[in-house]
């Protein structure tokens, strides 16, 4: 784990770590906030997360319409 300031100052061995195949941790303040990981790791990752979505319709077919208690409203005048 790298501290921020020593991130910087050591940014070309952070890389090389990176490319390594290793993600380096970086932190902020003494709180995690950063992970720096190989382009090709990152691509992995989101075409991973990619493959398992599902279509945003097939969300919305999913949506349990009927179990849902709707509010018994009566619309006010609207008369000015």
């Amino acid at each position: 784990m790298w501290t921020l300031q020593n991130a910087k100052n050591s940014f070309s061995a952070l890389v090389d770590a990176a490319l390594a195949g290793t993600p380096q941790e970086v932190t902020r303040r003494g709180k995690p906030a950063v992970v720096v990981l190989s382009a090709s790791e990152y691509h992995e990752l989101l075409s991973e997360a990619q493959r398992s979505r599902g279509s945003f319709v097939d969300h919305l077919l999913t949506f349990p319409a009927e179990d849902i208690e709707r509010a018994q409203v009566r619309p006010r005048s609207a008369e000015f």
